[in-house]
């Protein structure tokens, strides 16, 4: 029997502890304050025993995964159950540190009650623990559908009385009428003479604009002054649409096309659309050594055609870093094994219509230096009362394209600002956080290297950690969707693709 399962230090202090009997907290923190105390350093024996329990354990660099059960327990299946909570752990944690076993200690304790049940071991592995902590719910993705139609049917709707205003401005003006002011979208009250602004399709909510008084008219009343009731119609729906969660943009001044830009979806987004999206976990020592390198990739599907909801992926797998691909449980994986082709297993069902569905996904960790995208070198010596620091980085990666790069050193407090020596780019100095930020706009092969010099006042260790962030349209991993093909008669289907590659966490520490 299993009485618990805890990740300890060196010195036996419990960092998580999970118990699958009745233990009393006092009596599980005595069994694993004793523990150290009863090793022996020159057996290489992986558990000790006392009168009453036995240690089953094994080192994981400062602390020590311990399975503590009853002396008449099966001690080959205890090892084995060691060895499985081993793998679980570097699975929610990126670092073996005591920082971070506590901050996924739920997450580690969701997974070992998958593991043991009531003090006997589940016949579980590595994939079903993983699936079964994800908690995957049918219910949420229908109502996540449910909701996306709704949003997209509220804009068609805001779009279409947009239209509707514009072509009754249009009219007023061809009948050389007053062009009233709508109230809530930014245009002031013009006289007929002169030209209206054009109302985009995307709605702009301002503050009440000041009207300028228009020349009173002799004439009769006109069909355009009803025209401010179709305004109040609209206003009522922008307020609606408010309610129900839509992101109305409230900016004063601002040029429509600007609007307009932030609202336009993706250019060339044909019936089958592909989100390519990779994000990097890294952390190096300041002296070299990359400690670890998580990298995860995903192949996201939305079709929004029915005639192409029966198609096949043609993959391209160009990695040479020996990267682990995942496919999703519908997917025939056969057939990706075998020709690289992302179909579903059943041919005659049909992938969901107008939701993205995950379909492949890969994960690479590694400690291997030269997987480094880009390299950090930061050295700052003391001179005097002052630090100067000289700070570079490479780009190893060459066929990556990095924009929008920014390498932040911390500062030490209440200094003053840097004096900036020789710097490649530009900066910025945030005194409010202390931080010194590098920013680059592209690094590639063209401009794969470069370097920022400054003084301060300060010690060395002032300047770490430091901290990296950027967006590329390449993956890291040459991993590629090159052909569309339908099942019934492999005829090519036209798609479009986004790639992107983010930074989760990129830190010198």
């Amino acid at each position: 029997v299993l009485l618990a399962a805890a990740v300890c230090t060196k010195a036996g202090k419990a960092i998580v502890s999970r118990q699958f009997v009745e233990m009393t907290r006092t009596r599980i923190e005595g069994l694993l304050a004793a523990f150290p105390k009863l090793m022996n350093t020159g057996k290489q024996h992986t558990f000790v025993e006392t009168e009453s329990v036995r240690y089953v354990y094994q080192p994981m660099e400062k602390l020590y995964m311990v399975l503590i059960t009853t002396k008449n327990s099966n001690i080959l299946e205890d090892l084995e159950t060691l060895r499985l909570f081993s793998r679980v752990i570097p699975e929610y944690c990126r670092a073996l540190e005591e920082n971070e076993i506590s901050e996924h200690c739920f997450d580690l304790i969701f997974a070992f009650d998958e593991i043991v049940a009531l003090g006997y071991r589940e016949n579980v592995n590595l994939a079903q623990i993983r699936t079964f902590t994800e908690m995957d719910s049918h219910e949420e993705k229908v109502f996540r559908a449910v909701r996306e139609t709704q949003e997209r049917e509220a804009k068609a709707e805001m779009r279409r009385k947009a239209k509707e205003l514009q072509q009754a401005r249009r009219d007023a003006e061809r009948h050389g009428k007053k062009a009233p002011g709508f109230g809530g979208f930014g245009s002031s009250a013009v006289s007929g003479g002169t030209t209206a602004a054009m109302i985009t399709e995307t709605i702009i909510e301002t503050e009440k604009p000041k009207v300028a008084p228009a020349p009173a008219r002799p004439s009769g009343p006109s069909k355009a002054l009803k025209l401010g009731a179709k305004g109040k119609e609209v206003d009522n729906f922008v307020d609606k649409l408010k309610s129900e969660g839509e992101n109305i943009m409230t900016s004063v001044g601002k040029r429509s096309a600007e609007a307009a830009k932030v609202l336009t979806p993706p250019i060339n987004m044909e019936s089958v659309h592909m989100k390519i999206e990779e994000k990097i976990s890294l952390t190096c020592g300041r002296d070299g050594g990359l400690q670890n390198m998580e990298l995860h990739g995903m192949i996201m599907l939305h079709i929004s055609d029915e005639k192409f909801a029966r198609i096949r992926l043609h993959v391209e797998n160009e990695d040479k870093r020996g990267v682990q691909l995942q496919t999703h449980p519908n997917v025939d994986k056969k057939l990706f094994t075998t020709e690289s082709q992302i179909g579903l297993k059943n041919p005659e069902k049909s992938f969901p219509i107008n939701s993205d569905v995950g379909v492949l996904k890969w994960r690479l960790q590694t400690t291997e230096e030269s997987f480094i995208p880009l390299t950090i070198n930061c050295w700052p010596s003391e001179s005097g009362n002052s630090c100067d620091v000289n700070i570079e980085y490479e780009l190893q990666e060459e066929s990556l394209e990095l924009n929008d790069v920014v390498i932040t050193i911390p500062l030490p407090s209440g200094v003053g600002a840097p004096v900036i020596g020789e710097i490649d780019g530009e900066y910025r100095h945030d005194s409010r956080r202390n931080l010194l930020e590098w920013c680059l706009p592209v690094i590639d092969a063209k401009n794969k290297s470069g370097s920022l010099e400054f003084s301060i006042a300060g010690q060395p260790n002032d300047f770490f950690p430091v901290q990296v962030s950027f967006v590329s349209k390449k993956n890291y991993c040459n991993i590629q969707v090159t052909k569309v093909t339908q099942v019934d008669g492999n005829s090519p289907v036209r798609f479009s693709t986004e790639t992107t590659f983010l930074v989760d966490k990129y830190e010198i520490l």
